[in-house]
């Protein structure tokens, strides 16, 4: 059974910094896109962020461009999210996905509806 599985995330003062990761289990080759979405309370949900495994390429939502850096681990099936200068409006549910055949965007947005694999999900708060 194919798992994808979140760290524990946290609460963060702002302009700090927290790194998330999510691991993969119970397949044999990485998912080639791999990304992070957000859903805050009574928003929809919000791609942030996500890395192809075949060239290492990334997309990141203007919202946190120059702040957020993606990447991951292949041999170990592991992609990470590291969140420099959290701001108030960062706080929200944050979850992993994957997708075998998906490619991800230079440029535009990510659809949920895209990904085929989905973690949990996993709590960041900033707050001082």
């Amino acid at each position: 059974q194919v798992q994808l599985e979140e760290s524990v995330g946290g609460l963060v003062q702002p302009g700090g910094s927290l790194r998330l990761s999510c691991a993969a289990s119970g397949i044999t080759l990485d998912y080639h896109a791999k990304a992070w979405f957000r859903q805050a309370p009574g928003k929809e949900r919000e791609g942030v962020s996500c890395i192809n495994r075949s060239d290492g390429s990334t997309y990141y939502a203007d919202s946190v461009k120059g702040r957020f850096t993606i990447s991951r681990d292949n041999a170990k099936g592991t992609v990470y999210l590291q969140m420099n200068n959290l701001r108030p409006e960062d706080p929200a549910v944050y979850y992993c996905a994957a997708d075998a055949d998906l490619y991800c965007p230079d440029y535009g947005s990510l659809s949920p509806g895209d990904f085929s694999s989905w973690g949990q999900g996993t709590q960041v708060t900033v707050s001082s």
